[in-house]
């Protein structure tokens, strides 16, 4: 399947660039106090780690605005100020972070947010216009009766229009809802009207299962279309888990190429190794290798190599043996007791060739992305989308 991206403009959020082409962006959310900079760095340092590419942070008293200098020095990853209510501290924010995101439903009057434009204007950074379901202005509750797409759509196209008419187009825009159907529309009905880049979530989707799931639907759907150029996995859960969500959504739909993706099968009554535990364990254990790889962990050797084929490397349970094969090919038997050290040992030197033929063909124009926006993990299969370059 190939999917064509939706045209938008390209905006910059700090070093990484967003919209106009450049692949999607995966991004969370610190959950501590934002005036507990030791306990927010050191969050956003483990979400620095999965792969993480924008954070947003809470600014919602005087002492988390005080906290982002010291918050913005001891981290390298771009920062966007997440703002309610209180348009003083966007100002206060846009003096440090690298976007300010606002609400126009609970902002308060025009002014105000002018004077917010004015001030990321000054700094040449962006606005993340965030519209939300549960916070739409009164005016749009009166007259759609409950919030709807349509109400969204005209909440975050109101907010543009009104913006541009004072010259201003430095911004992305949400739309979020916590029903699936209304987000996936309103984001549609949007992208039909404007073109500045959209950042997809669905909101408050819920605990690590259910969250996911509701995640990768909505997400999935849009992405499908070509809409969508950052997004958030926003679940009930360590945020860790919201960047590697968000990373196997994109890989699952050739979007990004990162990191290893275990293909594993669903175990039956022939299964000779404990296939959920090696899984399980292998991405825990391979988590920090960042170049794309497919690895593979086949419970028995009734189909083998077959269905690990695509696999750059994998392995086959057997009796009392196994079999390790790489890109379709046997390489040897190996101990059922060996097969997940040698595995790990094997995809490690294999990580290491990747990572220094990459870094040999790329040099440093990726612009601050990871590897995945360059090489593949497989030569491209028919029907495969094409890698994305910045």
């Amino acid at each position: 399947m190939f999917i064509k991206r939706r045209k938008t403009k390209q905006i910059k959020v700090g070093r990484v660039p967003v919209g106009g082409g450049a692949p999607v962006v995966v991004q969370s959310m610190t959950t501590p106090d934002t005036a507990d900079v030791g306990a927010t760095v050191e969050q956003i340092h483990q979400l620095e780690q999965v792969g993480c590419e924008i954070v947003r942070v809470t600014v919602n008293t005087p002492e988390a605005a005080d906290a982002l200098p010291a918050i913005k020095a001891q981290t390298q990853i771009p920062i966007i100020a997440d703002i309610h209510f209180d348009y003083r501290l966007a100002l206060k924010a846009a003096e440090v972070v690298d976007c300010v995101r606002i609400n126009p439903g609970n902002i308060g009057a025009w002014w105000k947010v002018e004077e917010v434009v004015k001030a990321v204007r000054d700094r040449n950074i962006p606005l993340r216009i965030g519209v939300n379901g549960g916070s739409l202005e009164r005016e749009l509750l009166t007259k759609y009766g409950y919030p709807t797409a349509e109400a969204l759509c005209e909440s975050a196209l109101n907010a543009v229009h009104a913006l541009e008419d004072i010259g201003f187009t430095n911004m992305k825009v949400s739309l979020k809802a916590s029903d699936v159907h209304m987000a996936v529309d309103a984001y549609r009905l949007f992208s039909l009207q404007a073109d500045y880049p959209l950042h997809l979530g669905i909101t408050e989707a819920g605990t690590l299962l259910t969250g996911s799931i509701k995640s990768a639907i909505g997400i999935g759907m849009l992405l499908a279309d070509g809409i969508g150029d950052t997004i958030r996995v926003s679940l009930a859960a360590d945020p860790v888990e919201e960047v590697k969500v968000g990373f196997e959504i994109l890989k699952s739909l050739e979007l990004r190429h990162r990191g290893v993706n275990v293909i594993a099968c669903p175990t039956c009554g022939r299964v000779e190794i404990d296939v959920v535990k090696l899984a399980n364990e292998l991405e825990k254990r391979l988590g920090h290798i960042k170049v794309p790889l497919n690895v593979s962990v086949l419970g028995c050797v009734v189909n083998g190599i077959g269905e690990g084929k695509e696999a750059d490397i994998g392995i086959a349970g057997g009796e009392g043996h196994g079999i390790l094969f790489k890109q379709g090919k046997l390489v040897r038997k190996v101990k059922s007791e060996d097969l997940m050290e040698t595995l790990l040992a094997e995809v490690e030197i294999m990580a290491k060739e990747r990572e220094a033929e990459i870094s040999g063909n790329s040099g440093n124009d990726r612009q601050g992305h990871d590897v995945d926006e360059h090489s593949p993990s497989t030569s491209p299969r028919k029907g495969e989308i094409p890698v994305l370059k910045l």
